[in-house]
């Protein structure tokens, strides 16, 4: 059966972005940003999209949880194993896309992947519920199995091991920080003619600001 959306129309006319509004770094805007959708309550806030590259160039994209903004960086949580692990070990270059639907905004970040200081990974994990922990434990994340039965009983068998015990950190397991080189802020606005503005990191680690055509 086709399907036809041509007739889909939304207006965007909630904000608006200009020059004056444009700080010096484009962290102290990423940082207002998140704020305002945490604080209006949009739903899944912290939700970004993660797009990854094989070493011979095939995108690939998912989303995850932001867990933290630091000094210009973001950090996020994952399976070192999983697909997209195995690819930003392979080629470190990412994308990040955030998209509030109800504030009519997205930011879209490229950058640099590394991993998180096996400290700092340990730390978050301890403060996971504790059925978030065993499940990082058991999940061969990405790959093939049976069925759900099967995750299900990895998982009671692993609860039942832990049961009143610590649960450490595994190896497979641990935070990723991605060290933006370039950011665009977007908001929609009436007519199609959304405000996009681009920040470029410089060789002496100032940002280039410019608009850019909706």
């Amino acid at each position: 059966m086709d399907l036809h959306f041509e007739n889909i129309r939304r207006e965007y006319s909630k904000r608006s972005l200009s020059a004056k509004d444009m700080p010096a770094s484009p962290f102290d805007l990423v940082t207002r940003w998140l704020q305002d959708a945490v604080e209006t309550k949009t739903y899944e806030p912290t939700a970004v999209i993660v797009g990854t590259a094989t070493p011979d160039g095939r995108p690939s994209t998912r989303t995850v949880l932001l867990k933290e903004f630091l000094n210009g960086e973001f950090v996020f949580y994952s399976n070192y194993e999983s697909r997209k692990g195995q690819q930003m070990a392979a080629n470190p270059h990412v994308c990040l896309t955030f998209l509030w639907h109800e504030l009519e905004r997205q930011i879209h970040v490229e950058g640099e992947v590394r991993l998180l200081e096996p400290e700092q990974s340990d730390a978050y994990f301890a403060m996971r519920p504790y059925k978030s922990r065993v499940g990082a434990r058991i999940s061969p994340q990405s790959r093939p199995i049976p069925g759900r039965t099967f995750i299900v009983q990895e998982f009671m068998k692993e609860s039942l091991r832990y049961a009143g015990r610590t649960v450490p950190r595994p190896d497979t397991w641990g935070g990723y920080v991605v060290q933006p080189t370039r950011i665009e802020f977007w908001q929609g606005r009436e007519s199609r003619l959304h405000d996009r503005f681009l920040y470029e990191l410089q060789p002496d680690s100032t940002w280039s600001i410019c608009r850019l055509a909706p």
